[in-house]
């Protein structure tokens, strides 16, 4: 048995609170690592948290300013040698399809690292990636591990509805943002993919704290209930808007925008009901899209929905905020205005999708002049590539026919 299939083995073997010291014991053991540290990323998605449990347990590692951070930013194994020891430090993140979990931190005496078997170390890391999410169902050790603070009870349910933050397919990706990440209440994020078919959904509820949350947590299921059912997006917004008034009878509503993308095409069926803004980015130039506004969920009993109709080109980007984002207040007064926004836009177009959210945040707090927002703040960025559809190329002809 080769050593990487031993380590992936241990791996997938060990006790759902036991994955660090199996990544430990399986990087000591068959790469000659000296320590091993897990890092997992906080919600607010500024430090990397260590898992604990381990003897000399690693400090936090501010991801814009840290050589672990750097590697959970680029998403490529980062090396650091430290100049008094020698020893060095293998930085691996850690994704799961495109979601950035953390980075496993592996050190190595002088002399110790073998630069070719850095492939390999890396897919371990991917490996522990999957056994982590796994893991979650059992065990609460990796979720207490990305919390720099205690959540409120609405931000437990809310992170609790959500997908991921990022996911990456061959025709798109998609990142989201919440804010503020420990006291969210009822913005949310929802997306699912099939082998045809992308649908995503983005809702801002009304109200605060567990109100908010127990409102957008009904929609969402009720979404949910209908996209799985495989009903058309109209019926699922029928279906949602039912729940809704059934229970609150339009006390209460929630704004919502859901999508339905044809994965082959880029044609893409859309219900905008009271929905966050969407923005648009195609060939450097960023603008709005207009939609037809429809009426919230829940605000009246037994409200149609009908669907209007987009298209996607190869390398558009797309852009979706809540009003937390573009009603926003400076100390001075001054709102967060639509030009501020495309300014965010623009100055994040290299950026991937898992990083524009946060990025675009971050200097939605600089506006506010506080680090804690009056209301909830949602991003989520969609970046489509779309599917090559060329014919393949005609086969050679057979000699005779030359």
């Amino acid at each position: 048995m080769d050593r990487f299939t031993a380590a992936e083995r241990e791996l997938r073997g060990a006790a759902p609170h036991a994955l660090l010291a199996a990544a430990r014991g399986a990087l000591i053991t068959h790469y000659a690592a000296v320590d091993v540290d897990l890092l997992m990323a906080d919600y607010a998605l500024t430090i990397l948290q260590p898992v604990d449990g381990a003897p000399d347990t690693a400090e936090p590692a501010p991801i814009h300013s840290s050589a672990a951070g750097r590697a959970f930013g680029a998403q490529r194994v980062h090396t650091e040698t430290d100049p008094r020891t020698g020893e060095l430090t293998a930085h691996l993140p850690i994704s799961v399809r495109g979601d950035r979990i953390g980075v496993l931190s592996a050190r190595f005496a002088e002399g110790g690292y073998d630069p070719a078997a850095e492939p390999e170390l890396a897919e371990l890391a991917e490996v522990l990636g999957h056994e982590i999410v796994v893991a979650e169902r059992d065990t609460d050790l990796y979720l207490q591990a990305r919390r720099a603070d205690r959540l409120t009870l609405a931000a437990e349910m809310q992170w609790e509805l959500l997908p991921a933050r990022s996911c990456s397919r061959p025709e798109y990706d998609i990142g989201g943002g919440l804010e503020p990440a420990y006291a969210i209440h009822g913005d949310n994020f929802d997306w699912s993919a099939s082998a045809g078919h992308l649908t995503l959904t983005v809702t801002n509820g009304m109200g605060e704290g567990v109100e908010a949350a127990l409102l957008t947590s009904l929609a969402v299921h009720a979404l949910r209930n209908g996209r799985r059912a495989d009903l058309s997006l109209a019926d699922q917004a029928f279906l949602g808007d039912q729940a809704v008034y059934g229970h609150y009878r339009g006390r209460v509503h929630l704004a919502a925008l859901l999508m339905r993308f044809e994965l082959a095409t880029g044609d893409v069926e859309v219900i905008d009901a009271g929905s966050p803004k969407v923005w648009r980015l195609r060939g450097g130039k960023v603008e709005p899209v207009e939609l037809e506004p429809q009426l919230p969920l829940g605000m009246f009993e037994d409200t149609l929905y009908t669907t209007q109709h987009l298209h996607l080109e190869s390398g558009d980007r797309l852009l979706f905020v809540s009003d937390g984002v573009y009603d926003a207040v400076s100390p001075g007064g001054e709102r967060y205005s639509e030009r501020a926004l495309a300014r965010a836009i623009t100055s994040t177009r290299l950026l991937p999708p898992a990083q524009v959210p946060r990025a675009v945040l971050r200097e939605l707090t600089t506006h506010r002049g506080s680090p804690e927002p009056d209301d909830d703040a949602m991003v989520v960025c969609l970046d489509w590539h779309g599917r090559d559809t060329a014919p393949p190329p005609a086969p050679d002809p057979a000699p005779d026919q030359l």
